[in-house]
Parts: structure tokens; sequence; C-alpha cells
């Protein structure tokens, strides 16, 4: 069996990609799971959740936990799902998942007010991890909603392999110039005590031990410098052009209490959204080292 991402083998992609597009979903209900409790899957729920996984990188499921803040959700729920190697960093807790909530910046004790995933701001495209060294490559990704906003906090979703096709057919050498080692850096975040991460190069296309796909990306534009070069500025664009537009294969949707998404590290974005006193949008964040177990 050939390669499907080696750009000279022309053979093994078309017979990938023919496959992908014939399976990948169109419609958000194409990929929900319904589930009676995430702590604790049967062999039919888990299968499901794999088997979409595996055909989409993605899952989202709806449970019977509506309100309920048990943070076991999501870590008990990775773990039935082959997800062991949690991302553990500075703004998670110390069990390496991240409450995602709106922080009060004013609050000199609290660290996370000045990152956007723990405000109200809308987040662009991006994956998740994107700024670790590659011996911490992020591949799964379980986002758990306890309480959503009073309005807004909309997600849309596009996998990977989704829009390495499209670039691709549009010209393969976008794939090649987003594959190089140095194309993306993310400059090193500094503090009053140092370095707190050095810079960070890598590509935004790669494929793991296990031959799968992977992608690196943000569409941020401060904290990062690309590649200064034609063939990256062209593919950059088309990369923007992609995400700007009304694919058959963007999903959208908003996570509400109880639902939850699974994922191999998917492309997605966030909306802005709005608080009230009753409705104040806590999910968890459980990033991995390992992709959803292979079906």
């Amino acid at each position: 069996m050939g390669n499907p991402f080696d750009l000279n083998d022309n053979a093994a992609y078309a017979t990938w990609r023919q496959q992908k597009l014939d399976t990948a979903p169109r419609r958000l209900e194409d990929i929900l799971v319904v589930l009676n409790d995430p702590r604790d899957l049967t062999p039919a729920e888990r299968a499901h959740l794999v088997e979409r996984c595996a055909v989409a990188n993605m899952a989202v499921y709806v449970s019977h936990t509506v309100g309920d803040p048990d943070k076991a959700i999501p870590r008990q729920l990775g773990t039935q799902l082959g997800l062991h190697s949690l991302d553990s960093n500075y703004l998670s807790d110390d069990d390496g998942i991240s409450p995602l909530a709106v922080a009060d910046a004013s609050d000199p004790t609290q660290k996370r007010g000045d990152f956007i995933p723990y405000t109200d701001k809308p987040i662009r495209w991006h994956t998740d991890g994107y700024y670790n060294p590659p011996e911490r490559t992020v591949r799964g990704l379980i986002l758990h909603c306890v309480h959503p906003a009073d309005s807004g906090g909309d997600n849309q979703l596009l996998d990977h392999d989704i829009a390495y096709i499209l670039l691709r057919d549009e010209n393969p050498d976008f794939v090649r110039a987003l594959s190089a080692p140095d194309v993306m850096v993310i400059p090193a975040r500094v503090e009053t005590d140092g370095v707190a991460r050095p810079d960070q190069s890598g590509p935004v296309f790669s494929v793991d031990t296990g031959g799968h796909l992977h992608m690196r990306y943000t569409a941020r534009t401060k904290s990062i410098a690309w590649k200064q070069d034609a063939s990256t500025h062209a593919a950059l664009a088309a990369l923007e052009r992609l995400l700007a537009s009304e694919t058959p294969w963007t999903l959208r949707g908003r996570l509400e209490p109880g639902m939850g998404l699974v994922c191999n590290n998917v492309l997605h974005d966030r909306s802005g959204f709005s608080n009230s006193e009753r409705h104040q949008r806590l999910l968890y964040r459980a990033r991995y080292y390992e992709r959803v177990a292979d079906a």
C-alpha cells in the first residue's frame, strides 16, 4: 500500500481521497452520538464514537449529565477511548484539565485572563497546542459543556484531512510549502522571570508514525511568524480562503449542557459570546498526546 501523503504517490492519494470524500459528514447530525453517561460507556456507545472519529476525525455527543460539573466526565471518557496522556500546561488545573470560563483580567492572581480562551472574545480557526514542541504534540481533544453562555459560543469544525484534500487538489505546492519544517514559528513567550517558552518551529502538515495526518495551525496574526517566501504566502492565502468559505464539510453548532466534542484535534473556531447572571459559560478541555483509539 502506498502513502497518500506522498506528493509523488498520486495513486495512493486518489484512493484515500475518494474514500474520504465518500464518507465525510456534511451535517453535524452525521457525527452525533447519544450517550447515557460518558464516564461509563457501553460497548455500542464506544464503538459509535470510535467509528465516527475513524471516518471524520471527530464525534459530537449528547449525554444525560446535564448540569453535572464533575471533571471526571472528560477524563474517564478519554481513558475509554485510548486517551491517557493529558497535556498539562501552566493554565490547566492540577489534573491537566482546563476549565474554560471567563477569567477576571483585573485580578492580579488570575493568570488566565490574558489568554483568549478565557475571555468571551471570538477565537479564529486553529488546532490545539500549535505552540507545543514535537514531543508534546496534541493529537486528541475533548471539550465537554457544563454550562453554555447566554448567547453565542458557537463552533465551526473542519476535518483537517478535508482541508488537506482541498488544498492539494487546488495546487500540490500548497501542501509542499505547508509541510516545510520551518514554515510556522511561534515566538518565545517572555515573562518577568525570563523565557516561559522558547521559539517553536514546525510544519503545518505532518504525518505521525501511525501514518495519520496531523495539522498544526492558527489563524492568529499576533505571536506567530510565517516563513517569508512566495510559496508560503500563496499557500497561506489559499488556506485562509478555504476556511472563510462555505465548504460542504464545514460543520456548525453549539455545545449545550451534557454535550461534548471528541476529536483528533480537528480545525475549529469559536464565536464570541455573552454571559448573564444565570448563564455563565463553562467547558472542560482535555488535550492528549494520543489519537482516539482506532476502530
